[in-house]
């Protein structure tokens, strides 16, 4: 499958001139949020400084850092540059943590989104009058509109199915030979035990592009083989604009392409918020260029990762690369004094031949003493003694768990959860 463009000319810029408009950009937004957003302007000033104080993209951290709790902290609209009368739509996260983070959009901004995401869908092959299958939810949760309004943006023959009912997400594929599918990484897998269990396939399917949680390298593979398409991973989150507003990876799977003459991207060390050298991991730090209800400046996403290349790829493209999301800042897991993330336990599960795509990390504690329980779903002949060899080897210990037949365990609606606390697991032996 050949990449294609939606915009060849911006995709395909060099990274001098990328440099070059993220600078005119930049300033222009600095003056922006600082002129319209007493916030952002009480921060600025609160930290010394003052949009005219940038010259160039290196003085971009300088400026003060913020985070979630920065946008919870003034909700709902409180980070704003626009009067609500002039926003037409919004989104927001599940608050499922406390207050949710709430994105609104101007007419601009929803163009913006669109393009973001239509250059997500061309890069992964998709042409006009390609049926996609939308499974998200339309509601908000930004994921089902923002792959609507790219895929209208992107002349596509959109089935917007929204989540649930397997059954009949299956035959609407068959029923209108859907190209090209869209969901939550969970749901690919549920799609798949579905199809393997019923003898099915998509016989028109190529291309399935996924997002909204970690995404290990193994489970891509096993996804890739269940559905017989290529896969993506998608990128984006609410605080930027939602889903494909950062960007996917290639046809060459080497990386997540940022759309970097709409966003830069930092990356720190979450301790010290010092930045991190091309290659090192860290926290995601994200500044909008083109955001216009609410822009975010010098985000820190929680998501860690790493840049991966800055030249050009094979596609065509010299959008920086980062690596897929590795965990989050939060989900550091540490369990009889080792370190480790819930994406390294996804990925030694995945390697074992007849391991299923749902598991649990279930975290228990003793008098004080912390341990961590794995179940997952195996196929016949798969032993619980196969299972604890590959996590001793991963992460060099040996959890506690149980191997389930396929379809043993219980699944969610929405995003999967993979780590429970004991307490809340329905499903532990």
């Amino acid at each position: 499958m050949e990449n294609s463009f939606f915009d060849v000319r911006l995709e395909t810029l060099s990274q001098d001139e990328i440099k070059n408009i993220q600078l005119t950009k930049l300033k222009r937004m600095l003056a922006y949020v600082y002129e319209n957003n007493p916030v952002q302007r009480k921060r600025f000033n609160d930290a010394g400084i003052v949009p005219e104080d940038l010259e160039g993209l290196e003085d971009l951290s300088s400026f003060p850092l913020m985070d979630k709790a920065t946008l919870r902290d003034n909700y709902p609209l409180g980070l704003s540059c626009v009067e609500q009368k002039s926003m037409i739509e919004m989104h927001m996260s599940s608050g499922s943590t406390g207050t949710p983070v709430v994105m609104p959009y101007t007419e601009n901004d929803l163009r913006q989104w669109a393009e973001c995401m239509a250059r997500c869908y061309c890069m992964a092959g998709a042409e006009k009058g390609d049926p996609i299958q939308i499974t998200p939810s339309f509601g908000l949760f930004n994921g089902g509109f923002g792959m609507y309004h790219g895929a209208r943006a992107a002349g596509l023959f959109i089935i917007p199915t929204g989540a649930g009912n397997t059954e009949r997400q299956i035959k609407l594929a068959r029923d209108f030979k859907t190209r090209i599918f869209t969901g939550v990484v969970s749901y690919g897998i549920r799609i798949m035990e579905v199809l393997a269990e019923t003898g099915r396939d998509l016989p028109d399917l190529e291309v399935a592009i996924f997002g909204a949680e970690i995404f290990s390298d193994s489970l891509k593979a096993k996804i890739k083989g269940g559905l017989n398409a290529e896969i993506y991973d998608i990128y984006g989150m609410t605080e930027t604009g939602g889903v494909g507003t950062l960007g996917q990876d290639c046809i060459d799977h080497s990386g997540i392409h940022v759309w970097e003459d709409h966003y830069i991207i930092e990356v720190i060390n979450p301790d010290t918020g010092e930045l991190l050298p091309d290659g090192e991991f860290g926290e995601l730090v994200v500044t909008a260029l083109t955001r216009e209800a609410l822009p975010v400046i010098r985000l820190r996403t929680g998501d860690l990762t790493r840049v991966l290349s800055r030249g050009k790829c094979a596609c065509g493209r010299a959008h920086t690369k980062i690596e897929s999301v590795t965990g989050r800042t939060d989900d550091m897991l540490i369990v009889k004094g080792v370190n480790f993330w819930p994406k390294q336990v996804e990925q030694a599960l995945m390697k074992i031949p007849g391991a299923g795509a749902n598991y649990q990390i279930i975290l228990e504690e003793h008098n004080g003493v912390k341990d961590v329980r794995v179940n997952v779903e195996v196929e016949e002949g798969v032993t619980g003694f196969m299972v604890e060899k590959a996590l001793k080897e991963a992460l060099g210990f040996s959890p506690k768990g149980d191997v389930f037949p396929l379809g043993g365990l219980p699944r969610q609606a929405g995003k999967a959860k993979r780590v429970f606390r004991k307490e809340d697991c329905r499903t532990v032996q």
